[in-house]
């Protein structure tokens, strides 16, 4: 049925299920969602993507401390996201990097849109 759905092979299927099951098994606390063509690593019992932590331990100068005093995540939880991303490094980066592109970057690749008026 999701082969059918997503206009994929079943053995596309199987082997995209088959490494999110592996990924989840490995890391205990890490479960996917999104559509079929955007499935992300997110962190359960918080409402966070991997991505999203790890940026955020980023801009606080990797410092876990501070991302743990300045977030409801536990300690658990910011130390599942952060071994999820020094295993899947590329991935996760190549997130970071798509969400940090300025309106001018995003502009230039989709002239159609039309950026919100800022506030201010």
């Amino acid at each position: 049925m999701i082969a059918r759905e997503t206009k994929r092979s079943k053995g596309a299927v199987l082997e995209e299920l088959a490494d999110e099951a592996e990924r989840t098994r490995r890391f205990a606390g890490i479960a996917f969602r999104g559509p079929d063509w955007s499935r992300r690593a997110w962190v359960i019992g918080s409402s966070l993507d991997v991505w999203e932590i790890v940026q955020v331990w980023q801009d606080c100068d990797q410092d876990e401390k501070r991302v743990l005093e300045d977030s409801y995540l536990t300690e658990r939880q910011l130390g599942v996201a952060l071994a999820y991303y020094r295993e899947f490094k590329d991935e996760i980066e190549q997130v970071i990097v798509d969400n940090r592109r300025t309106v001018d970057e995003l502009l230039r690749e989709y002239p159609f849109i039309e950026p919100a008026p800022s506030k201010g």
